[in-house]
């Protein structure tokens, strides 16, 4: 894909910006540019904002709307994202390195699938209802939108997780000022047209590209209501510090390090078992935050596990993101790599046994490529046990009893996902009740619209999809009467 982009998709309207700075994307499978587009400054985050502004405030704005007009809207936008699913698919591959089967299932199927989801919540929510009073009287509690929402996402997962925000935002009668990471920009704009087609009331939706600067600045304006981020646990405490300064409401979704438990008695047949695997522990290429990257082996079958993960990590496709039959694809960017790289070397000085992988891809010159890669023999203390790595790395930890497997899971700053695997889904479950994560896997792992994403301790605050993810835009008004 090679498309550039001279407007901002502001107030409904493709308007100039107000520099001539712009982003220019790259093909981390080729290094090549894809294109650019127009770099949002201070000037253009007001502009955006204040659009946002007048499309929540004014009379008979999006806000007043009834649920059910906005639902109408929101499948439109649904219906328009869709017929662009394939485009989005390329271009997120293009931009981030994410396998294209992987993107189109993901980037290209499920933003639609979310904004029907919330379409569906806005038509079934109560909004309101009378209570009678105790002194007297009654009281209407209400539950009206908190407001103008800025939204923030990383180029890992771009058009699921800025669905996870603007969806349930549109349902609550909020607008929003989205701004896509400098990584992935050109399917935003792709998102952009779907909403122009599908008349989403000017002002509803703002998009402005930019990097942190932009970021810092949009999360800090006066006339912005509440703060959706995922990121970073760096960034996110950095922004929770704004907004706590603000006494602004924010949803963080962070980082992660999160364990796969395998009991005694699960049955590992990569025949069976082999794509729940490969998601849970390597989806796109390892830069996925709830990912099971700890794998915790019962002592008594460890060097059969090590061997297995071993196997599994040899056997995927490494190439261009693009290609058909690719399963691993490049990281992010340069950086990116370069830091999975210092990953790899920190866990050999550690003394970690590496059983595969470890270096650069032979025939991939061009890109950005790391090999799937598995140590052995790693303590949880260890830095590669413990630091979000974000790449195609997994550790292979041995426990003695299931106790301590729960111990060693828990050990952790993070709490955002993980895995149970046994024979038994009924003791499976009993486990996965005792590890301290928003989110938790038995036999496989995926988010899915109807419950809340989030995570406990250094991964986050609030919850997004699901009812509770809803909430999250809606604040309570009482009326005495």
């Amino acid at each position: 894909m090679d498309r550039g982009y001279e407007k901002l998709f502001i107030g409904g309207e493709w308007v100039r910006p107000s520099t001539d700075r712009v982003i220019t994307p790259v093909n981390p499978s080729t290094g090549v540019s894809l294109g650019s587009v127009p770099e949002a400054v201070e000037q253009d985050v007001d502009a955006a904002v204040a659009a946002a502004r007048r499309a929540f405030d004014d009379p008979g704005g999006w806000a007043t709307w009834e649920p059910a007009r906005r639902a109408d809207v929101m499948e439109a936008f649904a219906t328009e994202l869709e017929a662009r699913a394939e485009n989005i698919a390329q271009a997120v591959s293009s931009q981030n390195g994410m396998p294209i089967s992987t993107a189109r299932q993901l980037e290209g199927g499920f933003p639609a699938a979310v904004m029907r989801y919330y379409a569906g919540l806005a038509r079934e929510t109560s909004f309101s209802g009378v209570r009678s009073g105790l002194l007297g009287g009654s009281a209407e509690v209400r539950k009206v939108p908190v407001g103008v929402v800025a939204a923030i996402v990383p180029w890992n997962f771009p058009q699921v997780l800025s669905t996870f925000k603007i969806a349930p935002a549109m349902a609550a009668g909020c607008t929003v000022v989205f701004k896509p990471s400098p990584e992935t920009v050109l399917d935003a704009f792709l998102v952009a047209e779907a909403a122009e087609a599908a008349g989403v009331p000017a002002g509803v939706i703002n998009i402005v590209p930019g990097g942190r600067e932009a970021g810092a600045y949009l999360v800090s304006h006066p006339q912005v209501d509440k703060v959706a981020f995922t990121g970073s646990t760096a960034a996110g405490r950095a922004i929770a510090e704004v907004c706590g300064r603000l006494l602004r409401p924010v949803t963080l979704e962070l980082g992660g390090k999160s364990a796969a438990i395998i009991l005694e008695d699960a049955d590992l047949d990569p025949t069976k078992l082999g794509q729940e695997l490969t998601i849970s522990t390597f989806l796109n290429n390892g830069q996925t935050c709830f990912l099971s990257s700890r794998i915790l082996a019962p002592r008594s079958r460890y060097t059969e596990i090590v061997d297995l993960f071993t196997d599994l990590a040899r056997g995927l496709p490494v190439g261009n993101a693009l290609d058909e039959s690719t399963l691993i694809g490049p990281m992010a960017t340069p950086q990116q790599r370069d830091r999975v790289e210092s990953y790899i070397a920190k866990g050999r000085s550690e003394g970690a046994r590496l059983t595969t992988g470890g270096g650069r891809p032979a025939g991939l010159d061009q890109g950005w490529f790391v090999e799937p890669t598995v140590f052995a023999d790693v303590d949880n203390g260890s830095v590669i046990a413990q630091e979000e790595i974000f790449g195609p790395v997994l550790c292979v930890l041995p426990y003695d009893g299931v106790d301590e497997a729960i111990r060693i899971a828990n050990d952790s700053d993070y709490g955002l996902g993980g895995t149970v695997w046994t024979a038994d889904p009924e003791r499976g479950a009993a486990v996965a009740r005792r590890v301290q994560t928003g989110t938790i896997g038995v036999n496989r792992y995926l988010p899915d619209p109807v419950a809340p994403f989030g995570g406990f301790k250094a991964s986050g605050l609030g919850s997004e999809l699901g009812p509770e993810g809803l909430e999250a835009y809606l604040q309570i008004q009482s009326v005495y009467l």
